[in-house]
This record gives C-alpha cells, structure tokens and sequence, in this order.
C-alpha cells in the first residue's frame, strides 16, 4: 500500500517538478548572464580607447598615405583616415555622417579617404574617383558613385562625368590606362598591413575603429579629442 504520508517532493511527481524548475532558474540564470553580456558588449563597442601617445612617422605615413584626397582643417588637432569603398552599403552611409562632421569641426579636423576596393567593380570605382580627381572633382565624383551605388556601370561613366563637369576625353584616357592603379593597389597594400578586413575602417588620431558609427558615437569620439 502506497504511504500518503509520503513528502510530495519524493513522489514521481514532486521529483519531475523540482527538475522542471531547476531547469528553468538555470535557463533563466543564463539568459540573465547572456542579457549583461550583450548590454556590456554594446557599452564597449560604443566606447572609444583614450587618445593615443603621438604616432611614429612611419606608422603616420603607412595611415595617411600620400597623394590622398582630404577636407577640412590643414592643421588639425583631429585626423580621421578612412579606407573605404565606393560599393560598400554601409561606407555610402556614413559619408553623409561624415561631411556633416566635416562642417561642424572644418578649423579642428582633417577627413583623409584612401581606396580599400573589396567588391566587385570596386577597382573601377576608385579609378573613376581619382581620374576625375585629376580634374579638380574627385568630391563631386565621390558623391555621384555613392548616390549611384548599386547601378555601376562602366557606360554610366560618360553620363557621370557631364553631370560634374569633367573633361570626357582626359578622364576617359585617364580611366582606360588605368592610370591611378598603383595608387590604389598602395592603399589596399596599407590598410591590410594595419589589419584592415572590412569597410569603413577608421583611424581617428591613430586610433582603429570599424564599421558605420552612430553620428552620437562620432560626436562623443570628437569631444574626447577636444577636450
């Protein structure tokens, strides 16, 4: 005969209940652990490393290249070198971001791009960027690549150099040699040497940093540098 005085936990029942319900604090512990974790990594990847010590030349000439386009300051107390790519969804985003930081901080800040061609027709791209800055407009070709992203091709070219006004036959003589691939081939050769994978990657002061930033991240970045 079965003993009803028997505790509830040491019943078949009782048993499988206490096991559900370890099971599900140690679920919940878990999701806990991986909720802190995830909130830790955001914080961390939204926070910029201290300013780094002054830059060895060497090391300053291998991230700011040389014969590279740039805006702003002359005499900056900030210098942001990106690597980036025309055909890269998110180096189109954050161009806007950084003409509008451009702008604000044109006395205290120098914008530096270099060629990291990663896709396809990247290489193109770049030389459509630099024969045109042969002109004088390599900003206007800049922008016309990125508001065209998607639909590159090489007959859109001519369409392209009229609307920014660009001599047809020097750029397409300058685009048909190839005339600026060494240049270009010297900043990919750069940006892997600094561990470069993916577009945008930035050097801000000799700082490495990745990936399309929040316009609230580049203005907290900035202010650290201004202080």
């Amino acid at each position: 005969m079965e003993n009803i005085d028997k505790k509830w936990y040491k019943k078949w029942w009782g048993a499988l209940m206490l096991i559900i319900l370890a099971l599900f604090l140690a679920f919940g512990a878990a999701f806990a652990f991986y909720i802190y974790n995830l909130s830790k990594e955001i914080k961390e990847k939204n926070k910029f490393p201290a300013p780094a010590e002054k830059i060895d030349e060497n090391r300053r000439a291998l991230m700011e290249g040389s014969g590279n386009y740039w805006l702003g300051s002359a005499k900056p107390i900030i210098t942001i070198v990106e690597f980036s790519d025309f055909a890269c969804p998110y180096c189109k985003n954050s161009s806007a971001k950084i003409r509008e930081l451009i702008i604000k901080y044109k006395d205290t800040m120098k914008y530096v791009f270099r060629d990291m061609p990663l896709h396809e027709n990247s290489i193109d791209l770049a030389l459509a960027g630099r024969c045109a800055g042969e002109q004088g407009l390599f900003w206007p070709m800049h922008d016309k690549l990125f508001q065209n992203q998607g639909a590159f091709e090489t007959a859109n070219l001519p369409e392209f150099i009229e609307q920014i006004g660009a001599d047809k036959i020097k750029f397409k003589n300058c685009f048909d040699s190839k005339k600026y691939l060494t240049q270009i081939t010297k900043d990919f050769s750069d940006g892997d040497a600094l561990g470069v994978k993916g577009t945008p990657a930035w050097f801000i002061n000799g700082n490495k940093i990745e990936g399309d930033l929040p316009i609230e991240t580049w203005e907290n970045i900035i202010s650290q540098f201004l202080k």
